[in-house]
């Protein structure tokens, strides 16, 4: 028995490796940062909530995305990335970096007005977050080589604009909280990618714009809106 055809699957680049981190599942958290919340409309502290992207919407390096259609509100949002290189479920929090192999740079692309017009009518929004080239990502870096990341600015700048500056020690949730409770729901897996949320300052970028992320240890991300 044969497949009727071959599908790629898509990966991306290991800092200081050949190897490339072939994608499982990319998990996204809502609202992980308070100032967000807050501009989001949004004040008190939630327990985390989830939402996924298909993991062909990953750019691996950036580069030019195409500008998606069904929408005249598209969104940045700059993310820590984190990397599942070994799998599990009910994780404690204790033992959660252990199951991480590296961290990235991502940009969480949100078809804004669309997104909000779901909800509204109490729909699911998967149509505003998981569309094609929805998550541009940066190559991966191993935990071996940064270490396990607690604190370090995370920023965006949209033609040379800032747009979002923060610190990623003001995640509400902390990342390996984050993926204590993710692995409640599920069973995490090498190749699973946890975009963690973005700080305050989204906004609407278009066609031709450059945008430019990074996080203090990781480099930075480049996407040009095409």
């Amino acid at each position: 028995m044969s497949y009727l055809f071959t599908l790629p699957v898509p990966a991306v680049p290991v800092v200081g490796s050949a190897d490339l981190f072939p994608v499982r599942r990319i998990y996204c958290v809502g609202r992980n940062y308070a100032d967000h919340a807050k501009e989001m409309g949004f004040s008190e502290r939630e327990a985390p909530f989830f939402f996924m992207k298909p993991a062909d919407a990953v750019v691996p390096g950036g580069g030019p995305v195409a500008y998606p259609p069904c929408t005249d509100n598209l969104h940045h949002e700059i993310e820590l990335v984190v990397a599942i290189g070994r799998g599990g479920a009910h994780i404690p929090v204790d033992q959660a970096q252990d199951h991480i192999h590296g961290y990235a740079v991502g940009l969480d692309m949100t078809r804004r007005d669309l997104q909000l017009a779901l909800r509204d009518k109490g729909r699911p929004w998967d149509m505003g977050k998981g569309f094609d080239q929805s998550a541009p990502l940066s190559s991966i870096t191993p935990a071996s080589a940064v270490g396990h990341l607690e604190r370090g600015a995370i920023w965006l700048k949209v033609n040379d604009v800032e747009r979002q500056r923060s610190d990623i020690a003001k995640l509400i949730w902390s990342v390996p909280e984050v993926i204590a409770n993710l692995s409640e729901y599920v069973t995490l897996a090498p190749g699973d990618l946890i975009f963690t949320g973005t700080p305050e300052g989204v906004g609407k970028v278009v066609r031709g714009d450059e945008l430019v992320g990074g996080i203090d240890g990781l480099g930075e991300l480049r996407v040009i809106l095409v």
